[in-house]
Parts: C-alpha cells; sequence; structure tokens
C-alpha cells in the first residue's frame, strides 16, 4: 500500500521500539493525502489503543487499520466478492 506517501519518512525515522502516544507525539501534525480526503497522523493513530510497536512495519500496519473511510475510496464497492445468498447486495453502478 502506497496511502501514505507523505508518511513514510516518519515510520523509518521512527527509533523502535515505539509507543502509540510516542508517534503521536513526534509525527501527529503530519497529514496523510487519502484517496478521498486527509487526516492527520494524531487522528489516525488517536483511533487506536496504546500499543508498543517492535518495528516500522507493526507500526504502519496498526496506521493502515486505522484510516477512516477517507481512505478506501468508492465505500462498498468489490468487483471480486459476490453477495451472499440471502443478502441484497448494493445496487449495481454502471459507468
Amino acid at each position: 500500500m502506497r496511502m501514505f506517501d507523505s508518511a513514510d519518512e516518519m515510520f523509518t525515522a521512527q527509533n523502535y521500539p515505539a509507543t502509540t502516544t510516542d508517534l503521536i507525539e513526534a509525527h501527529g501534525h503530519l497529514t496523510l493525502e487519502l484517496p478521498n480526503g486527509s487526516e492527520t497522523v494524531a487522528d489516525v493513530l488517536g483511533r487506536l489503543t496504546e500499543e508498543t510497536y517492535d518495528t516500522e512495519n507493526e507500526a504502519r500496519l496498526a496506521a493502515y487499520s486505522a484510516v477512516s473511510q477517507k481512505g478506501i475510496g468508492r465505500k462498498g464497492y468489490s468487483d471480486r466478492d459476490p453477495i451472499a445468498m440471502g443478502e441484497d447486495g448494493p445496487d449495481q453502478v454502471s459507468f
């Protein structure tokens, strides 16, 4: 995922282990450009419980998991997963 291009240096530059609070204090002001807007690192990491990250990859994946709907593109869209039997799926959209 390259969603965090603007913050990749943050994860690389941080000394690990680091806590959620450490990351927010050091980098919370950074803005993440997302497909449908932007959020600060403080907004994203503030949704998480206090954790200690041992590696850059752990911190990055935690941040990915906490991005709001601004980061998912078109909500409810999937061209791969069939609708389960007995469920009504979203209306089809034609482009």
